[in-house]
């Protein structure tokens, strides 16, 4: 799950998208590719945000909902919860001073 986390993350517009989805979760594909074009001034495809959306979404980082023939997009900070806990330490001594 980490290996596709990070790749998701990996590429910029894909955090464009996830910016997107902090200011307002819940957005439809045409939402999305509005802010994109008029915001972001990114001149990318339906398809293509549509196929970025599908990377993030196999990542758990956007759920999906279906509402009547619209579809919702949802930001989900789960993963990024689980990844920053695999690494925290619970030591509260301080940081550790490396010595060679």
């Amino acid at each position: 799950m980490a290996d596709e986390l990070f790749k998701a993350l990996a590429d910029p517009t894909r955090r464009i998208i996830l910016d997107e989805l902090t200011e307002k979760s819940g957005q439809t594909l045409f939402e999305i590719c509005a802010r994109l074009s008029m915001k972001h001034l990114l001149g990318i495809s339906r398809q293509g945000v549509s196929q970025h959306l599908a990377v993030l979404e196999a990542a758990g980082l956007v759920e999906t909902r279906r509402e009547g023939r619209y579809k919702f997009h949802d930001l989900n900070t789960a993963p990024l919860r689980r990844i920053a806990e695999r690494w925290l330490v619970s030591d509260t001594s301080g940081p550790e001073e490396n010595t060679p």
